[in-house]
């Protein structure tokens, strides 16, 4: 599944929740939906936390700009 399929899910139910359950509704779903975000993205790439949400060691892949050398 791609992650537009997923993202549409999502939204899907964020607004079933909003429009059946009101605000309070919208807004346990979107946690829950998190968590599970994190549960997942945890269990696909088994990281600590420093490096869940990519490699930030203070390099970027492109730091030379037109002229500039890398």
């Amino acid at each position: 599944m791609s992650r537009a399929d997923t993202g549409l899910l999502v939204g899907v139910a964020l607004g079933y929740a909003g429009w059946f359950g009101g605000f309070r509704a919208f807004l346990l779903v979107a946690g829950v939906g998190a968590v599970g975000w994190i549960a997942g993205r945890f269990l696909d790439t088994g990281t600590v936390r420093p490096d869940f949400f990519g490699s930030h060691d203070g390099r970027r892949e492109d730091q030379g700009g037109p002229g500039r050398p890398r």
